[in-house]
């Protein structure tokens, strides 16, 4: 049997004789808001006063009358069930982690980024031009056109496709349909992938684009000679300047 506490004991030993001294209510209840029990922890014993119990005490050869505690109840002090964790929030006894997000914010991640890379390209730009001085002609003679009159390598791809049609296809049709179909390009294949490897139809565009005017680059700088004409490089030598 499990041994009950002595001021327990005490304590329910002074009501009890309270309660067969004649004790009214007020009584009882001024005795607990003196000793501070609760007034269901009373109520408990007084309803299992109707069943006594031998209880051991420190000296063996006296035995103390005193009701049995009660059993263990299910409910709460105003018959309420919840548990404790039911009205605590998760939150404060959680530990949410958030999940990893594929996102990197303009600001300040990718500005910072791309000010630095900037503020690196024009330091190199400065620095290269005070010791190496660029490759300029002379000045420009009104009276000697020279041959062959070559555009900027830029526009050499343009100026190729002039040869070839007529000038509203080659420097308006062609062109206004490439960019066209460039900016068509993220609406027709829409694969969030960044792999070389899932993003074929992509990778094909651009790279027939990409090769289709350095093609036309390389036959403007390298293989057209005096008057625009096809020559070979190896044979007639480079007509061509930087």
């Amino acid at each position: 049997m499990a041994e009950i506490p002595e001021h327990l004991l005490k304590r329910a030993q002074e009501a009890k004789a309270r309660a067969t001294s004649g004790g009214d209510t007020s009584s009882t209840e001024a005795t607990a808001s003196e000793s501070k029990i609760p007034e269901e922890l009373l109520e408990r014993t007084a309803a299992a006063g109707s069943r006594p119990s031998a209880v051991a005490t420190k000296d063996a050869s006296e035995e103390i009358t005193s009701p049995q505690p009660p059993p263990a109840s299910a409910t709460g002090p105003a018959g309420h069930t919840q548990r404790l964790l039911a009205v605590v929030k998760s939150g404060s006894i959680q530990d949410v982690k958030l999940k990893p997000v594929d996102k990197v914010h303009v600001w300040p991640h990718l500005l910072i980024v791309e000010f630095v890379a900037a503020l690196a390209v024009t330091a190199f730009c400065v620095v290269f031009s005070i010791f190496v001085n660029a490759p300029l002609l002379e000045l420009a003679n009104f009276n000697q056109t020279p041959n062959p009159s070559k555009a900027p390598w830029y526009f050499l791809g343009l100026q190729e496709l002039l040869t070839m049609f007529h000038p509203m296809v080659a420097g308006v049709t062609i062109p206004g349909l490439a960019l066209f179909l460039l900016i068509l390009a993220p609406y027709i294949d829409k694969n969030p992938s960044n792999k070389p490897e899932d993003r074929k139809f992509a990778i094909s565009i651009m790279t027939v684009h990409l090769m289709f005017w350095a093609v036309l680059v390389m036959i403007g700088s390298f293989f057209r000679g005096p008057g625009f004409n096809f020559i070979f490089p190896w044979a007639d030598g480079l007509f061509f300047e930087l």
